[in-house]
């Protein structure tokens, strides 16, 4: 993994978003999206809010994914593997580039053909915790007519990164806006934040 480690901190360090087209092997990717599948099928994701504590609300004009949480306390032993990646990656970033990470936090995400999620910053007005977004793939087969794509906003340009299974996405969470394009298949993801006190 630390290859994978490596491509990430070394594109993020030239251009703001550190990327790896391999951070989740076949296998973990796979059985992660066989969960978040089976939750879909099990009704037991949620609609996504915006914003935190007592100001979230759901508006599907502005995002239309369905999420669960990831959490320890499920004892599932394929979330816990995608944690133990998660501690490793942590330890990378605090020993080679002081980050500070202190935590994180992940859920599965799960768009639906037709739904999208605007422009918008992952950072809350009132709480700075969230240091790094990063965002994990679970898409198989993707094709560019699939949609769904990661669109980051730059100072003066635009990126657009495709949702392609095991990949990964890395960057500042109080820094750049972007957005989910209008996806025309489903889409399934993992989105979390490395966190700061």
């Amino acid at each position: 993994m630390q290859k994978a480690y490596e491509e990430i901190v070394n594109s993020f360090i030239d251009d703001k978003v550190g990327l790896s087209q391999s951070f989740l092997s076949d296998a973990l990717a796979t059985q992660l999206r066989e969960n978040l599948r089976s939750l879909n099928f099990s009704e037991r994701l949620q609609a996504a809010g915006i914003g935190n504590q007592a100001k979230l609300v759901t508006d599907l004009t502005n995002r239309g994914d369905k999420i669960y949480w990831l959490d320890r306390s499920h004892k599932d032993e394929h979330e816990n593997r995608f944690f133990d990646l998660m501690d490793e990656f942590v330890s990378y970033l605090n020993s080679s580039c002081y980050t500070g990470i202190t935590g994180y936090e992940f859920h599965y995400a799960l768009y639906e053909k037709g739904t999208f999620y605007k422009k918008h910053l992952d950072q809350f007005h009132d709480n700075k915790s969230r240091a790094f977004t990063m965002i994990m793939y679970l898409n198989v087969d993707w094709k560019e007519e699939d949609g769904g794509n990661l669109c980051i906003f730059h100072e003066n340009r635009s990126q657009i990164i495709n949702p392609v299974n095991g990949s990964c996405v890395f960057f500042k969470s109080s820094e750049l806006e972007h957005e989910v394009l209008p996806c025309n298949q489903q889409r399934l993801s993992i989105t979390g934040w490395l966190k700061t006190n």
